[in-house]
């Protein structure tokens, strides 16, 4: 059976829905230097402010090599980029907007019948476009950038940093307490003053999981029996507490063998901070997090991943409110667009820095911590726009 091609009509109707229209290529093309005007300028800013000057003071007080500054220079470049990316788009809606409301352009296209909504349409998909960027900046590029940049920093200062904590290695475990449910308890603690990457050194464990009974352990060294799952301490003496404060057994060894959490030798192997991680990194930290049972610090991190999912939609937020304001009957400048969305900009993050300390300290959810500066633009955003359709 021969299936009739499509007819001339259907083939024509088609491709005007792939095309875009005449307006919505004019406010793309009028977008778009503006956006890359914000991106450069809020980029140099930040960069300035955050990178510059601490390079110029190596190069002057640590001798730091021009070609290596220029090098760490490049790597800082992608986080600052991405966080203009939303302050862009919000500056390059305002001002587009704004212009069209002071040339009296957005009244010829309502008198066409355009809606003010359709006239935006094109910032929103502007908005989605850049979110899309900020999600592949922030997994695939920025973590690793950062990670490059502070490993080129150390090695030029003759500082290189190992692929593991070298020093004071810390690790704290927790319980419920005994008299309180809700509350937290020391269940054990992990010190060791030196790792070389396979065996910890100079150790002291504190353990008072078994109630009425509590242990210090002391050891030159310790490792991790894959095999067993245990930790072999060598050269060391285990001393057992009564809760009067009196020694009960006072144990020396050379070799002992303790079923201990694994989670001080993850801990110790990796050296990255949460600006030098993506999402799956930051996940697995969260899991050796968890098993220490700091609920400060399992809130710390469940935030800085949700943060990583919800910067990126700042760029959805801030096309609505920049268009949206854009639309309103105004005569304003482009400097006067450019202060309101400072004024903007610092007060979104203002709100982001509250949000957050209330989630460290529990007063939030870690979600609603790391998204409700989001949702709270999203509705502004909103209002904005209902008011200007009116």
């Amino acid at each position: 059976m021969v299936t009739p091609s499509p007819s001339p009509l259907r083939r024509r109707q088609s491709a005007r829905w792939l095309r875009l229209s005449v307006m919505d290529r004019y406010i793309s093309n009028e977008l778009t230097p503006p956006f890359l005007f914000g991106v450069g300028a809020f980029s140099s800013i930040g960069i300035s402010i955050g990178a510059l000057f601490e390079l110029i003071r190596r190069i002057t007080e640590s001798g730091l090599a021009l070609t290596l500054a220029a090098q760490i220079f490049l790597l800082k470049l992608p986080a600052f980029i991405v966080l203009a990316f939303p302050m862009s788009t919000l500056l390059a809606t305002m001002m587009t907007y704004s212009r069209f409301s002071s040339d009296s352009e957005l009244v010829a296209l309502q008198g066409v019948g355009v809606s003010v909504r359709r006239m935006i349409a094109p910032a929103l998909v502007l908005s989605l476009l850049v979110t899309g960027l900020t999600f592949l900046f922030n997994e695939l590029i920025t973590p690793a950038a950062n990670y490059r940049a502070a490993i080129t920093l150390e090695q030029a200062l003759h500082s290189d940093r190992p692929p593991f904590q070298e020093r004071n290695i810390f690790y704290q475990e927790f319980q419920p307490a005994t008299d309180d449910p809700t509350a937290q308890e020391l269940k054990r603690q992990f010190y060791a003053r030196r790792f070389d990457g396979t065996a910890m050194h100079g150790l002291t464990i504190l353990d008072f999981s078994q109630a009425g009974l509590n242990q210090v352990v002391s050891a030159e060294s310790a490792t991790w029996d894959f095999s067993q799952n245990t930790w072999n301490f060598a050269n060391g003496t285990i001393y057992v507490v009564a809760p009067d404060g009196s020694f009960r057994h006072i144990v020396t060894f050379q070799t002992q063998q303790l079923k201990l959490p694994r989670t001080p030798l993850d801990l110790a192997s990796r050296t990255k901070d949460d600006t030098e991680m993506n999402i799956a990194e930051a996940s697995q930290q969260l899991e050796l997090v968890r098993q220490g049972g700091d609920q400060k610090l399992i809130r710390r991190w469940q935030i800085r991943i949700q943060q990583k999912y919800a910067l990126p939609f700042v760029c959805v937020v801030f096309g609505l409110v920049g268009s949206s304001i854009g639309v309103l009957p105004q005569r304003t400048s482009r400097a006067t667009s450019f202060g309101i969305s400072i004024v903007i900009i610092f007060g979104y993050y203002l709100l982001s820095f509250i949000t957050n300390a209330m989630g460290e300290v529990g007063a939030l959810s870690p979600l609603l911590a790391a998204w409700l500066p989001t949702l709270m633009g999203l509705l502004v955003g909103l209002y904005l726009l209902l008011r200007a359709s009116r």
